[in-house]
């Protein structure tokens, strides 16, 4: 016995219904709290009775937030940077070019990917004190390399296989350069992937924690999830509840910003790879 269309219509909207809600709630929540102050933080309240900015002026204007703010940026950005440019040239070698050994290599990469940050940190923390880069952003951009890295080549390169050998045999033909045929020919046809790819590397860079704790010594050189994290008091009554909100708050701003303007792209990239023409 099939079930009626407007019963499965109306069950698909509740299930989309609850997964909205249960994605949005969390940060909806942290606004609202955002907003409160004193003992009124304790209150919960689904929707906001009190406006103020009192806890975005204290976390702006106190300490170090600003600048822990620049160096999640530029840690982040340096981060996709090398991400994308590696990532282009080792994927047009490993889908393009002819080697023995390519698939294993391909795989190698990918297996870096899967293990976890815990387990490579005293390796990463020796090689980070030999190389005198403890306590700088440098450190923090090779570290998140070994992540993000991994993931760029592995997609960029099932995108490159499908790009036409036409193309390039045509440029070949024309005496166009390896480098050449990558950056004039190649990159403008893998653009979705690449912003894809880039933002997931940027939000990964973004919110990591456990490196920025181990490697970062100093206030002013911590990124926004080390800073956060430190917005605390003695006991759970002391925690600035209100500050952490706002802080969460302008932290996830940019990100989702940055979704929303790629969004076109980000679809893009993640379907184009999965049909063949």
């Amino acid at each position: 016995m099939s079930v009626p269309r407007p019963i499965r219509t109306a069950a698909f909207y509740l299930l989309v219904a609850g997964i909205v809600v249960e994605s949005v709630f969390p940060f909806y929540y942290a606004v609202t709290t955002s907003f409160k102050s004193g003992q009124a933080i304790f209150r919960v309240d689904y929707w906001p009775s009190s406006f103020s900015l009192d806890n975005y002026a204290a976390v702006l204007g106190a300490g170090h937030f600003a600048r822990n703010i620049l160096n999640s940026l530029i840690v982040a950005v340096a981060t996709v940077a090398l991400s994308l440019a590696l990532g282009v040239t080792a994927s047009f070698a490993l889908a393009r070019i002819r080697f023995r050994g390519r698939r294993m290599l391909l795989f190698t990469i990918l297996s870096v990917s899967m293990f976890p940050q815990i387990a490579v940190l005293a390796g990463l923390f020796e090689m980070v004190s030999a190389f005198r880069l403890y306590n700088s952003l440098l450190s923090l951009v090779l570290s998140y390399l070994i992540f993000t890295l991994p993931f760029t080549v592995w997609v960029l390169t099932a995108f490159m296989r499908d790009l036409p050998r036409g193309i390039e045999e045509a440029a070949i033909m024309d005496g166009a350069s390896p480098f050449v045929i990558v950056t004039r020919i190649f990159m403008p046809m893998l653009w979705p992937a690449m912003v894809t790819t880039g933002l997931l590397a940027f939000i990964a860079a973004w919110n990591e924690f456990l490196f920025a704790l181990t490697f970062i010594s100093t206030d002013a050189r911590r990124t926004v999830p080390v800073a956060i994290a430190l917005l605390s008091g003695a006991s759970s009554f002391e925690v600035p509840w209100g500050r952490i909100m706002a802080a969460s708050v302008i932290v996830t701003v940019p990100l989702i910003a940055l979704v929303l303007v790629f969004q076109r792209r980000i679809v893009t990239g993640l379907t184009a790879g999965g049909v063949k023409g």
